[in-house]
């Protein structure tokens, strides 16, 4: 008995010797089924360049631009983005020992932001992010400009980022010059749009122009990525849905609304004997009615009104989740996307803008990394040389100085609440004047300033308890009284 259970066992680990077994682990999204393989059949394993080919993204910013043209929401939707992540520009603020040299900088930069319209320009490139998917900027010399430095902007549109149609195959990657390391060089810019109807000859020349000179602001999805899609691309078939429910709602309504009523009948005995008379005379006349009459059917007939089958009483709940589906791709809440918050309550109100908000600075210090800093980079290089006295009593190079972006402040859903908790961050010494006036867009310095000059007039005119931490004692008593009588009523609900 032990001598064949040794055999057994001998035969079992000679046998996993020379056998591999392996475990499969199963993934229900990865297997084809008959129900599924339809879902699944656009799915493919094409690289970046070969998905986003001229023609995929030409079909997409060219559907893209007609649906913001025509419908009302998307149109909508693509302001309110560029309005709330741009607003009123970015400030910029530099960081240096020398006061005299921060103001001189900053006020030249504010003269060229204000000729050059850098806020319009900002917003113009937003919304080409959402609807074209990508937003070119060139960095040129314009000499007749009113200020010292002549550097300006030009945009152009994707479709003038190439070479024309032999750049489709004669590159992978349309419009753009890569090194030996794969970073774009340069890029080849049409001198006119291939769109341009007053062309009598679409010309196809290009010029080169180099990577420093060129600002490419786009979201890469993907590794390899250097052409964007537009934003809004998930959302084109919903915004078709709901263009094609809103006509066929209204369609069902004005049927039921241009037939006042119909006269109907179950019974044959009025018919005359030509039937074919009967019908081609009688039937679908219309007859007018008068208003604030009376009258009498004839025995058999019965009066009825027209109803609208289609279910329009649902139309604003299906538009509402539909623009929720719509509103999640471009990270927009739905509130904001309707302009409307009468389905929301204030908790879940706050909560949605918060993520919004979220959002912002994220896309903020995109357009920080990518379109400001080189665009400041440009400007201090001429800078620099039209204005040397600037820089006589500093030792600053060529590098731009120490300086950080203060963007427009994004209001809260309850003032009240955030500036007592700014207040307890400042006494407690968890936060600075210059992080928060930064989160409204404020320059601390010059905000500080200010209330200084404010408060030596105030005591001059013997108004300076206004300034005191102590001035305002009704507000402070209200206070007061409001949490004791909150401290009463949480006893008695103890009690």
């Amino acid at each position: 008995m032990i001598g064949w259970l040794r055999r057994v066992f001998r035969s079992n680990l000679s046998t996993s010797s020379t056998h591999t077994v392996s475990l499969r682990a199963r993934y229900d999204a990865a297997a084809t089924t008959p129900d599924n393989a339809q879902h699944w059949a656009q799915a493919d394993s094409l690289s970046p360049t070969a998905a986003l080919t001229p023609n995929v993204r030409r079909t997409l910013r060219n559907r893209a631009r007609y649906e913001v043209a025509n419908n009302s929401y998307a149109n909508g939707i693509v302001a309110t983005i560029a309005n709330y992540t741009i607003g009123t520009g970015p400030v910029l603020q530099v960081r240096t020992a020398n006061e005299d040299f921060n103001l001189r900088f900053e006020r030249a930069w504010s003269e060229w932001c204000a000729i050059v319209d850098l806020p319009e320009i900002l917003r113009i490139m937003r919304r080409c992010i959402v609807v074209d998917g990508e937003a070119f900027a060139i960095l040129c010399n314009y000499p007749r400009q009113r200020t010292k430095v002549k550097l300006a902007i030009r945009l152009v549109e994707p479709e003038q980022i190439s070479e024309g149609p032999a750049s489709v195959l004669a590159q992978p990657v349309e419009g753009i010059v890569f090194d030996d390391y794969g970073v774009p060089a340069a890029y080849h810019v049409l001198r006119r749009h291939p769109g341009d109807i007053n062309v009598a000859d679409i010309d196809y020349t290009y010029e080169t122009v180099p990577a420093d000179s060129v600002i490419h602001y786009f979201h890469r999805d993907r590794p390899g990525q250097w052409r964007g899609v537009p934003e809004i691309t998930p959302a084109l078939p919903l915004f078709s849905i709901l263009r094609r429910f809103t006509l066929a709602t209204a369609a069902a309504a004005e049927t039921a609304a241009n037939l006042a009523a119909v006269l109907q009948t179950d019974s044959a005995a009025y018919i005359p004997r030509d039937a074919e008379r009967f019908a081609r005379e009688l039937v679908w006349q219309f007859v007018d009615l008068r208003p604030r009459s009376a009258t009498v059917l004839p025995p058999g007939w019965r009066l009825s009104q027209m109803t609208a089958q289609h279910p329009t009483t649902t139309y604003g709940d299906f538009v509402y989740h539909l623009m929720s589906e719509i509103a999640r791709c471009l990270n927009v809440p739905v509130v904001v996307a309707l302009n409307d918050s009468s389905r929301a309550n204030f908790s879940s109100g706050r909560l949605d803008l918060r993520n919004w908000y979220r959002s912002l600075e994220v896309e903020r210090a995109r357009i920080e990394s990518v379109v400001l800093e080189p665009l400041l980079r440009a400007f201090y290089r001429e800078w620099r040389i039209v204005d040397s006295e600037a820089l006589a009593s500093t030792n600053l190079g060529r590098d731009v100085p120490d300086h950080e972006w203060y963007w427009p402040a994004l209001e809260g859903v309850d003032p009240e609440k955030e500036a007592k908790a700014q207040r307890l961050r400042l006494e407690s010494g968890l936060t600075t004047f210059a992080y928060e006036y930064a989160k409204q867009g404020r320059d601390w310095m010059t905000e500080l300033r200010q209330r200084a000059k404010e408060y030596a007039f105030a005591s001059e005119l013997g108004l300076g308890f206004l300034f005191e931490k102590g001035g305002n004692r009704d507000a402070e008593d209200d206070e007061k009284v409001s949490s004791d009588s909150s401290e009463g009523e949480d006893s008695r609900t103890e009690s």
